[in-house]
Formats: C-alpha cells, structure tokens, sequence
C-alpha cells in the first residue's frame, strides 16, 4: 500500500496492492489524480441533460444537438453522422513530435465531424427531444432511456411505459413523480427503493405493496397509512380528504411524507445479491470496491453507472456498461468493449484502443475521434500493423518526455485522462457539476468555460399562480400556454400526452418545468452516491450509508434494520 499526493486537489490518496497489479497488469503508471479528481475529470466529458439547436455542418438542417450552437466544432445530425457520405480518416494528421499529444488531440477534434445526438435514430420514433436512448417510441426529454413508450422527463427510464417526470424506474407503468421504482404500476411521489408496488403514493423502500399512502419500510402490505392499517373504506377517506388532484393537495402530501419518513429509518444499503464489496446501489456483483449503481460487475474498482451486464476488470469508469473488460479510465463506455483506456463514448466491438473519442467497431486505434470500424489508426491516420506499433510506443514515450500542462500547471503523461479544459462542453452543463459543483470563476481558473443557460427562450404567457389548482378544472388551452417556473424562472409548455396522463391519473398540473423535476431526482441520486458515516441509532454501531443526517435524523445499520424495520 502506498499514499500519495493528488497532483490536482493536493489530499493524499491511497493506491492498494490490489491496484498496483491492475495497473501492472494493462501496462500503465499508477495515477497522479485522487479518485475523487479522476471521477470529476471523466464527468466532465458528459452532458446528458443539456439540448440546444444547431445546425447539421453537412446537410445544413436543424436538429436537436448536445453541442451549443456556438460551439467551435463540426457537428453532424444522427442521420448525416452514420451515413456514408464522409470518412474519418480524411480527416487524419501526422503526428508532430514538436508539440503535446493532448495539443494535437485537442485540433483534431475542431476538424473532425462530432455526433450530435447520442441516440440509435432508427430505434426511436416521436419527439426528437432525447438523449442517450434507444428503443423508445413517443418519448419526450427523457436521458439514459431504453425500451420505452409515452415517458417524459425522467434520466434513466427502462422497460417502461407512461411514466413521467420520473426517473432510475425499471419496468414500471402510469407512475408519476417516482424515483427508484422496480417491476411497479400506478405509483405517484415514490422515493428510497420500492418494487413489486402497485397504487402507492409517497411510499419509500416498499415491496409488494398495494393501496398504501406515505409509508415506509413495508413489506407484503395493503390500506396502510403511516405504516398503521387501515379498513379499505377508511384509507380511501383518508387518501380522499388528501385531495391529491390538487396542487396545494399534492404538495402537501409530499411534505407530510418527507416529514413521517423522518421518523422511521430508511434501508441503510441497497447491495441485491452482492458480496465483497464497497459503495452503495451495488447490485448482483462481486469484489466491487468504491463503486456506485452498478449491476452485474466483478472485481471493479471507482466505477459509476454500470447500469448493463457483465462488466469485469474495469477501474475508474463512469457509464454505462455491459459486456466490458479491462477497462480503465473511460467515459461512457459501451457494449461489447476490452481493452479500453482513456476514452470517451467508445464501444460496440471495440477493442485495444487508447485516448479515442467516439470509436465504434474495431480494434487496436490511439487517438482517434468519430472513427468507425478502424483499425491501426492514430489521429484518424491509416497505418499498417507494424507502422502502428512502431508508432504508438514512440508516441507514448513522447507523451512522457513531453507532457502536457493544463491551465492549473497538472502535468499530463501517458496514463492520464483528458484534461477538463479540453472538454467540448461547458463545465455548467455535465455531470461533473453534480458531482462537484463550481461557481464561474472557479470553472475559469479550471481552463473550462462556464455556460450562460438563457431562460427567457420562450416568453411565458402564464403564471403558475394563474394556473387552475385543480386537474378537473383545467382546460385543453393550457397546450398553448408557456407557463413561468416557480423554481428557475425558465419558460415551459403542458403537452398534449402530459395532460392526458395527468387527466387519468387525477393529478395537478406541475409548478415547475421539466429540467427541475429531473434535477431535482438527479441531486438526490448524486447524494446516493456519496458515502456517509453514521452511528446505528439501535446498537451504536458505526458504519458508512449514502442516506446523510439531514435526510434521515433515524438511521439503522443494515442488521439492525432487517430486524426491527424490515
């Protein structure tokens, strides 16, 4: 075991024997950054949320874009990207070994052709207003979505149908307002982890539920009401005088629940089927340390988002997953990849590739950008198998002779991720800003650039105060309202399958706009993935949990739980 000083924050981190042999093992140094800069460092390369429109540089329509529309780079629309009307390698460049890698990387990613849209365009149908999703049909503002139809608003929707403003659900159908849902029908207002419920509202760690309203920690339950039994026509009086068909109702109701889950601990870990492991939402993995919210992994080490199957042998990686080995510090990394270091949004049959942007299909390619099917590619440049390998290991000892510097004074050799200043995105608009928020001027002395968000797009015609309090008073005009957010300010519509949804499920029109309902799920589930240390408040036992003070004033370790809660 060895510490060491984290060139970027200054705090001593420690690298185990363990990694050591991980980092032996894929043939690089052991890293300069803490994990804690090394995750931000990666999230910086992500914007999920944040849509603009821009115009495709090839075939000069508008389209709905990640990238700013003032964003000095090439950007192609879905369609015109994966055509065949253009090849990466025309856009290869010689390596100069009088300058940095990173500098070269960094150019040729203002001429090559960028993706605008991270979506399988022949797998969605509907609303273009989507990001990282396949498979859905007649979904709006939904992020990290798969396999789904009528969603909107949510991060994280899977296997779902009508669901809004909801998000990390899985299989579920006519919720609302939900957050870590599994295998759930008719839910509103849900929060903690519950599955198997059916007409719940405001329930948090629930299972196999039905009719049951601001509970916590049941099981195999039916007309509970703060976790007390109830007659079916006494809890539908209850449910009744809530009036959640009215906003003043539903915020009330949501209030009053966080307040009784105060009271009651929460399940203080979510690790289905794990053994060996460290950090929190670990589900049916082995020997996963400082991981979060990943599925089916093994012998995985500072990893996030691992939402798919089978990932082995991945260090410091961030999204999403399945069928992934050997891989170390990558953003984004997907389907069927191995071998894979420094990269972002690379896979589907990728293997042997290093500091490449957006590689799909192929193998054994180094600094590449929007390259697909390549092989023995550097900077986009065709090389034969010999040249390539002759080539890679000059440039690497290039790379360590002659490092990059970013704006901070960090020194960047083979082994390091790309620097944040480098990001085609501004610091305000991805991920890392969950993780590790930062005020303007700190984004500038990063060497990143901080990103004005004008709010006033849209002119709102309609206050929410003027808004009908209850859904049964509330008219088809409203479609053609731009409503003020109470929360932001910023200008949003009701569409037409919104209202409908909220007509059948008898619940108010919404104070606030999409980017804020999702934010507000995204914070809570940026919260999950920090570790605390708590004392059980039953044996006083200390331990570690994702749920804070502030959350939970009552908290159990998770024996003490299982025998008093759940």
């Amino acid at each position: 075991m060895e510490t060491r000083n984290c060139q970027n924050c200054k705090h001593d981190f420690t690298i185990e024997p363990d990694d050591f042999s991980f980092y032996e093992k894929i043939k690089v140094s052991p890293p300069t950054f803490c994990p804690e800069c090394r995750r931000q460092r990666r999230l910086a390369w992500y914007n999920l949320t944040s849509l603009f429109h821009r115009d495709c540089n090839l075939c000069g329509e508008k389209f709905i874009s990640v990238y700013p529309p003032d964003a000095p780079y090439i950007v192609y629309c879905t369609k015109c990207w994966y055509s065949d009307k253009w090849d990466f390698r025309d856009f290869g460049i010689d390596y100069d070994f009088s300058c940095p890698f990173f500098e070269q990387w960094n150019n040729l990613m203002h001429k090559v052709p960028l993706l605008g849209l991270i979506v399988n365009s022949n797998t969605i149908t509907g609303f273009p207003y989507n990001n990282y999703s396949t498979y859905i049909k007649n979904c709006y503002l939904t992020f990290n979505s798969d396999n789904s139809q009528e969603c909107a608003y949510g991060s994280s929707v899977t296997r779902s149908r009508e669901s809004f403003s909801s998000s990390m659900v899985m299989d579920v159908d006519s919720c609302y307002d939900c957050m870590c849902l599994y295998k759930s029908n008719n839910c509103v207002g849900t929060r903690g982890n519950n599955r198997f419920c059916i007409d719940c509202a405001f329930v948090r760690d629930c299972e196999n539920c039905q009719d049951c309203f601001i509970c916590s920690g049941l099981k195999n339950k039916k007309y509970f009401f703060k976790n007390k039994q109830y007659k079916k026509d006494e809890y539908e009086k209850i449910l009744k005088e809530h009036n959640l068909s009215t906003h003043n109702g539903y915020e009330k109701a949501k209030a009053e629940a966080d307040d009784f889950w105060k009271t009651i601990s929460p399940k203080p870990v979510w690790d289905t089927l794990s053994v060996n492991y460290s950090g929190s939402y670990v589900f049916h993995s082995k020997n996963c340390h400082e991981c979060y919210d990943v599925v089916d992994s093994e012998d995985c080490k500072f990893c996030e988002m691992l939402w798919r199957k089978d990932q082995k042998d991945c260090y410091d990686v961030s999204g999403y997953g399945e069928d992934m080995h050997n891989i170390y510090e990558g953003s984004n990394i997907f389907e069927h990849a191995s071998d894979i270091k420094f990269s972002v949004a690379t896979g589907l049959n990728v293997s042997n590739t290093e500091y490449c942007k957006r590689a799909m299909g192929g193998f054994n390619n180094f600094g590449c950008i929007s390259a697909r099917k390549a092989e023995y590619c550097i900077l986009n440049k065709q090389y034969t198998k010999e040249e390539y390998k002759k080539l890679r290991e000059k440039i690497i000892k290039h790379m360590d002779e002659m490092p990059y510097k970013d704006k901070k004074g960090n020194v960047y050799k083979y082994g390091e991720f790309f620097p944040i200043e480098l990001s085609p995105f501004p610091y305000n608009i991805t991920f890392a800003k969950l993780f590790n928020p930062l005020s303007k001027d700190e984004i500038e002395k990063i060497g990143s650039y901080y990103l004005d968000i004008d709010k006033n797009e849209y002119k709102i015609t309609k206050a929410v105060k003027d808004i009908p309090g209850s859904i049964f008073d509330v008219k088809d005009d409203i479609l053609e309202e731009v409503i003020g957010c109470e929360k932001c300010g910023r200008g949003y519509k009701i569409i037409e399958m919104e209202l409908l949804f909220l007509r059948k499920m008898e619940l108010p029109i919404p104070h606030d706009c999409p980017f804020c309902r999702i934010n507000e799920k995204l914070n809570l589930w940026v919260d999950n993935m920090h570790l605390k240390n708590r004392i059980c408040d039953k044996c006083g036992k200390e331990f570690r949990t994702h749920w804070g003070q502030s959350r939970a004033p009552i908290i159990y370790c998770k024996e003490c739980y299982q025998k008093e809660v759940y």
